[in-house]
């Protein structure tokens, strides 16, 4: 069982009358107003974060302070809970104490001999931060098997949700205890009895009967968890909305951090779905729509709740203060609502971590210009450009503006003044921000996604006025990316676009995640096309079918190929050669370089001499002679 169900499974004993945790403390049971440790193990102020995140505490968290913060959650197996929690620096305190039906049946009392001893109605007027620093002798750990492995902060958080309950019999006594809402706010028992007549709209567009929720509201708890899991019997019953715990989704968040993913998936019918090394991993049950919608229409902003009902779909970023940062997709499809969460790392990236060349920070050297790094959607793009703008934050002094759509790092205060706005929130759109940053004295403009025309139109106006832009596109290549900038204007404008380009383009990077050798990671592949004189020549002529073949012979000017540098994280382990042919460029010529079966192009100045003529060779006037001889017999004539 895991160890949070265990530890929170003892208040189901009529002598325990709270369970508490505390920084550096062993978690421990109140039993006759003494406290005893029911793990040997200290918990750290994380751990505990982390267990009141699945506990429903993820909005009350980064609020924490002296004055303690109380909130209710059901729990299947275990009941209602109160939780009660306080924080000073960097000490945290908590207890969870068993909430008690608001009518007990006639035999409640003679069940429940220690009843007598339970909290008080209102514990947080009452919670004391030095309440659980109970004496030594109190802490004394109790016996543990020694293989035993004490679970991650993930394990704990996200079992909550789908752990088989306990038996029955502790449930039995219980039939009568009051459920209360997934938000953590007290539901009486009344209401709830009543709302199941009510049609409920389902997510998938069909209405809901009346009759089997009624039904499954009125039954014991124990009585239908019994019957979905006999011995070989059926298949197990999905969780429905009634059965996951407000902090579930923060679990499932933890979850997924521990376990290296870069998003997280929630998706009716499917069980969660986290994506690690470039795979779909599912983890758990699947989750019936009205679990799906309760879990993700909560976190939806007040202001996006209208575009998700009229345009069906929505972005934002969700910042937790226990987990980090998210950037979210919620939308509609047939069968319900989906969501996908893309994990945040926690500190900005270097180019040196991210495993890109450092030449790439040589482009913010130029005082104006433009920079774009271009790549399929999800291939790290935002990544790379938080790393150029951190190497600009931290090393000049310039006004540095960014929009973006959400904002997804968070820049601390560095050497350079930079503001962080988001389109939705602090302006309409990529243009008006552009439009109204040319008046606030930047140096530094960056654009979270060039777009749209109007949006490279005034990129493209700012780099000529003596900004630095940087800027990403969903482009194969780094050519592409220079076609795609000329074909988003009509004909007539596309000549002063080349114009444009071929004397403000600094930098272009293309980059590919790859699975890493050991698939739990992915590493990147970046093709760099500098800007030079070469290049703005073949741009300004509308000779970019040529760019291919200058990056051929370009290595002398900074560029580097995608598939040199596929071959180099070949060679270096980092990376197989079946994952580097499915996203090289020429994966014929890759193979073949790797495998030793043709030896790498070579540069003009580096080809191998040629044969000497026919006539240096020794024999030469034979081997002519013979020559003419032939060429005479061909004719009908005899040479001589």
């Amino acid at each position: 069982m895991n160890a949070l169900r265990s530890w929170l499974s003892q208040l189901n004993r009529p002598e325990v009358t709270e369970f508490a945790v505390a920084t550096g403390r062993m978690p421990s049971v109140k039993i006759s107003g003494a406290f005893q440790a029911v793990d040997p193990s200290a918990l750290t102020t994380e751990d505990i974060l982390m267990l009141l995140s699945a506990l429903g505490g993820g909005r009350h968290i980064e609020a924490l302070g002296a004055k303690p913060s109380q909130w209710h959650i059901r729990i299947e197996g275990i009941g209602a809970i109160s939780v009660v929690a306080a924080r000073q620096g960097d000490l945290v305190h908590a207890r969870m104490t068993r909430m008690q039906p608001s009518s007990a049946a006639p035999g409640a009392a003679a069940a429940a001999p220690g009843a007598a001893a339970a909290p008080p109605a209102r514990p947080s007027q009452q919670f004391s931060m030095r309440e659980h620093l109970a004496p030594e002798e109190a802490q004394r750990p109790p016996p543990r098997d020694p293989d035993a492995k004490r679970p991650s902060s993930s394990e704990l958080a996200f079992d909550l949700r789908g752990a088989s309950p306990p038996p029955a019999e502790p449930r039995a006594g219980r039939p009568s205890t009051p459920r209360f809402d997934p938000r953590g706010e007290d539901a009486p028992a009344e209401p709830r009895a009543g709302r199941p007549s009510t049609p409920r709209f389902d997510p998938r567009g069909e209405d809901a009967p009346a009759e089997p929720r009624a039904g499954r509201a009125s039954a014991p708890p124990a009585e239908p968890r019994a019957g979905a899991r006999p011995a070989a019997a059926g298949p197990r019953a999905r969780p429905s909305s009634a059965d996951v715990p407000a902090g579930a989704l923060d679990g499932l968040l933890a979850m997924a951090r521990d376990q290296g993913a870069s998003d997280l998936h929630l998706v009716a019918g499917r069980p969660p779905l986290l994506r690690v090394g470039g795979e779909l991993v599912p983890h758990g049950d699947p989750l019936d729509p009205a679990a799906v919608a309760s879990l993700l229409l909560p976190r939806v902003p007040a202001r996006l709740s209208p575009v998700l009902d009229a345009e069906g779909s929505c972005d934002f970023a969700l910042d937790l203060a226990a987990l980090g940062r998210f950037r979210v997709n919620i939308a509609r499809h047939r069968r319900g609502y989906k969501g996908c969460f893309r994990l945040i790392a926690r500190t900005i990236p270097t180019l040196a971590s991210l495993g890109l060349p450092d030449a790439i920070g040589l482009a913010t050297r130029h005082h104006q210009g433009l920079i774009v790094i271009t790549g399929p959607t999800g291939h790290g793009k935002t990544t790379t450009l938080t790393a150029i703008v951190d190497i600009l934050n931290r090393e000049t002094s310039h006004h540095i503006i960014t929009v973006e759509d959400p904002v997804e790092f968070v820049h601390a205060r560095g050497k350079a003044m930079i503001s962080q706005r988001e389109v939705g929130t602090h302006t309409r759109s990529f243009e008006n921000a552009l439009k109204a940053s040319l008046r606030e004295d930047p140096d530094v403009i960056v654009v979270g996604e060039l777009r749209d025309t109007a949006t490279v139109r005034m990129a493209l106006a700012a780099s000529e006025t003596g900004h630095l832009v940087l800027g990403t596109m969903n482009t194969p290549s780094a050519a592409k990316t220079i076609d795609r900038l000329i074909d988003l204007f009509p004909p007539g404008d596309q000549q002063q676009v080349r114009v444009t380009l071929a004397g403000g383009l600094r930098l272009i990077v293309s980059q590919r995640l790859l699975p890493s050798a050991d698939g739990k990671r992915m590493v990147a592949a970046a093709e760099v096309l500098p800007g030079s004189v070469a290049l703005w020549n073949l741009i300004r002529d509308s000779k970019t079918f040529q760019i291919p073949s200058l990056q051929q012979r370009g290595k002398g000017l900074g560029i580097i190929r995608l598939d040199d540098s596929l071959a180099e994280l070949v060679r270096a382990g980092k990376t197989t050669l079946e994952a580097a042919l499915t996203v090289a460029e020429a994966p014929d010529e890759l193979e073949a370089v790797l495998t030793g079966k043709r030896q790498p192009a070579l540069a003009p100045d580096r080809k191998p001499p040629a044969p000497p003529p026919e006539a240096s060779r020794p024999g030469a006037p034979e081997a002519g002679k013979g020559l003419f001889e032939r060429a005479g017999a061909l004719f009908g004539k005899k040479g001589g």
